[in-house]
Parts: C-alpha cells; sequence; structure tokens
C-alpha cells in the first residue's frame, strides 16, 4: 500500500501527546557514543492493533545492545503501566546511566521523571517530532508489528500478552543482530550483567 501512495482512512491513536505542564528535559545523547550496556537505557509507547479495537504497549530497552528490559500493556495510555516497566527494569537490571524517551506526558509526568531522578539517572528526551532521535525502539515496534502482531490478529489482551512473551524471548534470546556482530541482545548484554548489578 505504501508503495502505491495508499493510506488506511481510519484513525490511528495517538500515543505521543505533551502535557503544557511537564518540565521537558534536553536531548543528552547528540555525538554520544553509546557503546556499552546500561549506558543508555531508552523507552517508548506504540499502539497494538487486535481483531476488535487495539492495546498499548510500552517497552524499556538497552540502547547499545537492543536487549528489551521490560513492557507492559494497557488498555489506557495512563502512566501506571509505565511506571510498572521501568520499575521493573530497574529491579531486575541495575540502572542506566541515561534514560532517553519521547516528550509524551507518561515520559515527562513528575512521577516518571522523579523514580529515574531518584535513582540517579539523567533524564534526556527526544527533541519534538524528532523519532530518530529513539530510532533503535522504533526499529523494534516495525519488526514486532510485522513480525508477530499483523500476522495473528489477536482476539484477546491475553492472547496478545502471550504472543508478545513469546517474540520479545525470542528477539532477546533468539535473533542475532548484525550490529551486535551476530550476538543476540541477551548475549551482548549479560556478558558484564552480574558485575555491573553486583558494583
Amino acid at each position: 500500500m505504501a508503495r502505491m501512495g495508499l493510506a488506511p482512512i481510519y484513525q490511528r491513536p495517538r500515543t505521543t501527546i505533551a502535557h503544557p505542564e511537564h518540565r521537558v528535559f534536553p536531548h543528552l545523547l547528540r555525538d554520544v557514543a553509546i557503546d556499552r550496556p546500561d549506558q543508555v537505557w531508552c523507552a517508548d509507547i506504540t499502539y497494538l492493533p487486535m481483531r476488535r479495537g487495539f492495546l498499548y504497549l510500552v517497552a524499556v530497552m538497552d540502547w547499545a545492545t537492543r536487549k528489551v528490559l521490560s513492557w507492559r500493556v494497557s488498555n489506557t495510555l495512563d502512566v501506571e503501566f509505565c511506571l510498572e516497566a521501568l520499575e521493573e527494569a530497574l529491579s531486575r537490571h541495575g540502572r542506566p546511566e541515561i534514560f532517553n524517551t519521547d516528550q509524551g506526558s507518561r515520559f515527562t509526568a513528575p512521577r516518571f521523571t522523579g523514580v529515574l531522578q531518584r535513582a540517579g539517572v539523567r533524564v534526556s528526551m527526544d527533541g519534538r517530532g524528532r523519532w530518530l532521535d529513539n530510532v533503535f525502539i522504533e526499529r523494534l515496534w516495525r519488526s514486532l508489528k510485522y513480525e508477530c502482531v499483523y500476522l495473528h490478529a489477536f482476539e484477546t489482551g491475553s492472547e496478545l500478552r502471550a504472543g508478545l512473551t513469546r517474540w520479545i524471548g525470542y528477539y532477546n534470546a533468539g535473533r542475532p543482530h548484525s550490529a551486535l556482530a551476530g550476538q543476540t541482545p541477551d548475549e551482548a548484554y549479560g556478558a558484564d550483567e552480574v558485575t555491573r548489578l553486583a558494583a
């Protein structure tokens, strides 16, 4: 359809809506060489169409290794499911130096940025409309939708969660990346994870 210049006429849900009273943090990743695990994590939200309706997915990813550290699905765009994903990633994997998101109101919410600041993490946010600033998680969304979501047309939230669990497990543990010298995200991330957590 895209090659022919066609697009569906249904309205896509908007996942990035700024809040006028929330603080927007500067983008800290310009000209930064990101070359090790836990240097930068990122998060983003996407919508996942189902046979009837859609759900929202948030994921936290390690930028250098592309590993999905945690994720949550929700039927509303509240901050709670984002906080749950963030807190799980922090409790299971320690903390990054920098955490990058877009300027959506879930990520600019003081409850969300407060968790990061209390953990000693520097907060970074993409420029408005600059999806390339968080390109690796955008690539994740594309792969996940084309290889999992669009192929199955899930009926229920529990079916979708089960499908995501299988696909993300495969993505992390079974899918080599050329950018990681043929390693999987788990292999690239896990080499020093015990050492990092003990530090």
